[in-house]
């Protein structure tokens, strides 16, 4: 079937405005966070690693970063063990350990590189483990109470933080022409493995990296301001007054400041992206309007 007159010229639009983008990034790196609805309908994981796989083929270094939280919750209800969580952190014992590990190391990791494989990419799996990549440290929560002068100190298990980043076997990687995909598992001096929050692992990644670009894919169209529209073009400063004036709240704030914090070590920008739309990082970074919002260092 052949297009019309008009779909044509739509067609040579998209292509022409993607140029001057596709010349921007090539060679340079670019950090995805990949979890929520991307990660568990058919047609938009499909979308993604196409995307992933075209920005490969044009040049560019995608590193991705995924999540699993309910393929977690899912296989620990399925073994009849319930989920807690305390102060939105998954409660980590060490049985609950090596279920996060077979889930995000071994079936989502797996499944995400064999979806990137079939599109034609060249992907390869990891966990913080291999190749020394995330040293780790465990989490320290604490909860203030009335009755209790000093805080309370509470223990939630294999919870970590990122404590370094060796991107050694990363870099092999993406100049041997592969596509990283990486599990947020990270190892501790002590030995344990650590369950880390993967927008945090991402971030850090994508600083130590010097990347480009950071692309969190969220669940929500981007950063809203009070009457609902969405914000985007941002620098660090505007980032902090809206956070002062209570715009951002609640669950918004531990990835926005994800997304600062990797700006102020050094990544261009920042963007937060609804990952519900098919295609989202294609549309982010090739086309002159994006779809998120947008933090960028001045």
């Amino acid at each position: 079937m052949s297009l019309t007159a008009e779909g044509a010229h739509n067609v040579a639009h998209v292509l022409t405005e993607a140029l001057p983008y596709i010349q921007r990034f090539r060679g340079k790196t670019v950090v995805i966070k990949y979890g929520g609805n991307a990660m568990v309908d058919e047609q938009l994981k499909s979308g993604f690693a196409r995307d992933v796989v075209l920005m490969k083929l044009v040049g560019i270094n995608p590193v991705v970063v995924h999540g699993g939280g309910p393929q977690i919750g899912q296989l620990l209800a399925k073994l009849g063990k319930e989920s807690e969580f305390i102060q939105g952190m998954r409660v980590t014992d060490r049985e609950t350990m090596d279920v996060v590990e077979m889930v995000l190391g071994g079936l989502v990791n797996k499944e995400i590189v064999n979806l990137i494989n079939r599109h034609g990419g060249s992907a390869v799996g990891l966990t913080g483990k291999d190749g020394d990549l995330i040293h780790a440290k465990k989490m320290v929560v604490t909860r203030k109470s009335p009755e209790l002068e000093a805080p309370e100190i509470i223990d939630i298990g294999h919870v970590g933080e990122v404590e370094s980043i060796d991107t050694s076997v990363v870099n092999m990687l993406t100049t041997g022409n592969f596509i990283p995909v990486i599990a947020p598992i990270g190892v501790g001096k002590d030995g344990y493995s650590y369950n880390i929050n993967a927008d945090l692992v991402a971030g850090k990644i994508a600083s130590v990296l010097q990347a480009e670009k950071l692309v969190l894919l969220t669940n929500t169209p981007g950063l809203m301001d009070k009457d609902g529209k969405l914000l985007t073009g941002l620098t660090t400063e505007m980032v902090d007054e809206l956070v002062a004036d209570g715009t951002i709240y609640g669950g918004m704030l531990p990835k926005i400041a994800c997304a600062m914090d990797a700006v102020k070590s050094g990544v261009n920008s920042s963007v937060i992206v609804d990952g519900r739309v098919n295609h989202a990082v294609l549309l982010e970074l090739f086309t002159d309007e994006g779809i998120g919002t947008l933090i960028r260092r001045r």
